[in-house]
């Protein structure tokens, strides 16, 4: 695995949520609430074409209509429809993007690859660097960024936590809520097609 874009990942100025929702409970407006309420203080970018806004934040209708390129994207939208925003956020010049989405490697185009490999050759081609899919995010909370849906937010501090399973990461995250642990990253790592 290359260092290639990393820095997009781990260290963004601007972020775009792909499926951003104001529907409660929803993967989309946690995201969006996370990341507002972080102390991210880059650009945050709404993506959904049924919203004006979501959680009072201008939404643009599509990918191509976003103002500038987003350093991060995080996606939250159903397994179908991944591919092709993989492709946009590609060829508008994303450099990281978080999955959220779960079931890619259960689902098959017509050609008979999964999405997962669709995605995951999209990529290779373009330079995306990918966390997940069906993971729970990405935290770095020096920086104020909760690129997640997790429930609780993580405290600065030295170590860095890395897992594949979301179950995992909660977990730990209620347990250092509780006990006053600060991380510098928090991953949660998921399928893993790229990191």
């Amino acid at each position: 695995m290359t260092i290639r874009n990393l820095d997009k990942l781990f260290k963004p100025r601007s972020v775009a949520v792909i499926g951003a929702s104001n529907r409660q409970r929803s993967v989309g407006a946690t995201v969006m609430h996370n990341l507002l309420n972080g102390g991210f203080e880059g650009p945050v970018m709404p993506v959904n074409p049924n919203e004006k806004a979501v959680a009072g934040v201008l939404s643009y209708p599509s990918i191509t209509d976003l103002p500038h390129s987003a350093d991060l994207a995080v996606i939250c939208t159903p397994p179908p429809t991944v591919p092709e925003i993989v492709e946009q956020l590609c060829e508008h010049g994303t450099g990281a993007a978080v999955i959220l989405t779960a079931g890619l490697s259960r689902h098959k185009t017509e050609s008979g690859e999964t999405l997962a490999e669709t995605v995951f050759a999209t990529t290779k081609k373009y330079g995306l660097r990918v966390l997940g899919p069906n993971c729970l995010g990405l935290l770095v909370p020096g920086i104020g960024l909760n690129a997640s849906f997790a429930h609780l937010p993580a405290r600065p501090g030295k170590i860095a936590f890395i897992s594949q399973s979301g179950a995992m990461c909660t977990a730990v995250l209620d347990w250092a809520e509780e006990h006053n642990v600060g991380f510098s990253h928090f991953v949660s790592l998921g399928e893993s097609i790229d990191v």
